[in-house]
């Protein structure tokens, strides 16, 4: 079998799906299943727990960059405050961060304690409950919780 020939005719027959700024998106294929990429069937197949790790680390990276690039004054944070950023940027994605706007000013001003009460009176909070509990004291008392 030639792997070579298997992807030039799988990628052929199955094409990519829905492309959004040079990424694959899920769509609904002809048989009523979510599916992602080159037909990859996630309604019955899934993810196995190596390639959900893979995409998990991805979206860190992603996470941990797009902090920087907005906010260059994040390196200036110790890790484990860097962390909260870090859950909270992967949870709502940098332009919803960007909009815990006293969070971010008492943070660069490393009021810590001012930067948690900040965060558990947020939507967020209420919508996240027990993480925005554990996120807001790891930020408070600058341990991993």
């Amino acid at each position: 079998m030639s792997r070579d020939e298997l992807r030039r005719t799988i990628t052929r027959d199955e094409g990519t799906g829905p492309m959004k700024h040079g990424r694959h998106m899920p769509y609904t294929d002809t048989a009523g299943k979510v599916t992602i990429g080159f037909g990859r069937n996630l309604t019955d197949r899934g993810l196995s727990m190596v390639e959900a790790d893979i995409c998990r680390e991805h979206d860190i990276d992603d996470a941990i960059k797009d902090l920087i690039v907005r906010y260059p004054w994040v390196d200036s944070l110790d890790p484990v405050r860097q962390g909260v950023l870090v859950n909270m940027t992967f949870n709502l994605g940098i332009a919803r961060l960007s909009g815990f706007k006293q969070t971010l000013a008492r943070l660069q001003l490393h009021d810590y304690e001012g930067a948690s009460v900040q965060m558990l009176e947020s939507l967020w909070a209420s919508q996240v409950g027990h993480r925005a509990l554990r996120l807001a004291e790891q930020m408070r008392r600058g341990v991993w919780v």
